[in-house]
């Protein structure tokens, strides 16, 4: 990959998920890693990978990785979804000092050469979100993604351009203002964090960004599993609506 010039001291925390991605980590790794050696905020930076139960050798694959790799910290933990495990993750990185917060999956859809683009307007916004111009992860993903954009219009009443998108850089002191709204378990949390950026009216960037087929591995999620998580996620809304 080619070498990026390190930046500033600002201390970035990557949180990815991985779930039965012994296919994809090292790859992963490989594509993500020298972004986090870049912005190394002095050494204390981290990307941060959570196994979240796997039942595959996931998180032996990072630990072994994690020897050449002092910024790299695996983390494993019971099972609880992609929902709850990123939340985990934020609330890690806010209790270790990051000063930036960027969130992407382990399945190798998204691109690390796109994040410099994020990355040199992270002062400017609270958050800087992708929006997938042109996703090639099948009819099925564009249809339930437009179907949640219709639901959080109904519900919270604020457009959301793309709400569950697996790249976002956030100001930490931001989101440490609003997370606990979110419930632990939660499993559509990142678009609650797309919401109530939006109804708070903070600072809110989209850059579009490629949105690839998963690069190897099964996705856990099917469309029988999806149409139970929408119901229960538009009961959730509502609970959370009154918070808000």
């Amino acid at each position: 990959m080619e070498t990026v010039k390190k930046g500033s001291k600002d201390v970035l925390y990557m949180i990815i998920p991985a779930y039965n991605e012994s296919a994809n980590i090292a790859q992963l790794v490989d594509d993500w890693y020298p972004v986090i050696e870049a912005h190394d905020g002095g050494g204390k930076s981290r990307m941060v990978i959570i196994d979240d139960g796997s039942k595959d050798d996931t998180f032996a694959i990072l630990e072994k990785l994690a020897e050449s790799r002092p910024l790299l910290k695996p983390i494993t933990k019971p099972n609880s979804g992609h929902g709850a495990t990123i939340l985990h993750g934020y609330k890690y990185a806010i209790s270790e000092g990051a000063d930036y917060i960027f969130q992407t999956d382990s399945d190798g859809q998204t691109k690390a050469s796109e994040f410099e683009d994020f990355w040199k307007r992270r002062r400017r916004y609270d958050m800087v979100i992708g929006w997938r111009r042109s996703r090639e992860d099948g009819a099925s993903r564009v249809f339930v993604t437009n179907v949640l954009r219709l639901v959080v219009r109904l519900v919270f009443g604020v457009k959301v351009r793309d709400a569950n998108t697996p790249y976002r850089l956030m100001k930490r002191e931001t989101l440490e203002k609003y997370i606990n709204i979110i419930p632990d378990d939660y499993f559509l949390t990142n678009v609650v964090i797309s919401v109530i950026f939006k109804k708070k009216n903070l600072a809110v960037r989209y850059l579009p960004i490629t949105f690839r087929p998963r690069q190897g591995g099964v996705n856990s999620i099917n469309i029988r599993k999806i149409t139970g998580i929408g119901l229960q996620a538009l009961k959730d809304f509502r609970t959370i609506n009154r918070r808000l």
